[in-house]
């Protein structure tokens, strides 16, 4: 009897994330489902991602976190709108809770929106939030066999960020073979190596979302006949 409910939450969603996306497509607003397990750095990576773009673009955040605003604090004292969105034990966030948070928004002035999910690497995975990608962080300090072990959110995942590589030294990371293995899981995906302490990469990382709402807008355009 559990098969049949699960389903139907997730038709559901999948309807509410179709709409989302539909909208955010004709405003021309690239949206990322940023991915991760606590403490591998996607608040870090957004911290520098907005102090890197603020004069280039217009980026907002939707903050997802089971309980406090801390992240969304510090997000916001770099300058973008930032939504915080609390679950309240919920390990992921869904279309639904990020439609209503856009309510807070002003979508007119936002080139690029990221969603930062609950740090999670197995329920997130499952529930579109209205993404054009998504994309996977993975620290050093959390080991190369986390692809494997959770298969599913590095095969979704467009671009799959390798973090914190100015620790490298002070671990055991293996990193060839945790590209091998995400190569063999998904072999379109982007890979970055980044360090929010050193900038290393950060630059190739805002490179890509730069690439990828030039094609949003375009497609924005295109759909409306320009």
């Amino acid at each position: 009897m559990e098969i049949p409910v699960m389903s139907n939450i997730l038709n559901k969603n999948d309807e509410n994330a179709a709409e989302l996306n539909s909208m955010l497509t004709s405003r021309g607003i690239f949206t990322v489902n940023l991915l991760g397990s606590p403490g591998c750095g996607k608040t870090s990576l957004l911290e520098q991602t907005v102090r890197l773009l603020k004069n280039q673009c217009n980026l907002a955040i939707v903050e997802g976190d089971l309980y406090t605003s801390k992240d969304a604090d510090r997000l916001a004292g770099y300058g973008a709108p930032v939504v915080q969105i609390n679950t309240r034990g919920g390990c992921h966030l869904d279309a639904a809770m990020v439609k209503a948070a856009l309510t807070k928004l002003d979508l007119a002035a936002i080139d690029i929106l990221v969603i930062e999910n609950v740090g999670n690497l197995v329920c997130p995975a499952e529930f579109n939030v209205g993404e054009h990608a998504k994309v996977v962080v993975l620290s050093v300090t959390e080991g190369e066999d986390k692809p494997l072990k959770y298969p599913l959110i590095f095969r979704q995942s467009e671009a799959v960020i390798l973090n914190k590589i100015d620790l490298l030294p002070y671990t055991s990371f293996a990193m060839d073979a945790a590209i091998s293995d995400i190569r063999g899981l998904n072999p379109q995906a982007s890979l970055l190596q980044t360090s929010c302490r050193t900038g290393e990469g950060l630059t190739a990382w805002t490179e890509w979302l730069k690439a990828k709402a030039s094609q949003t807008r375009k497609q924005a355009k295109y759909d409306l006949g320009g």
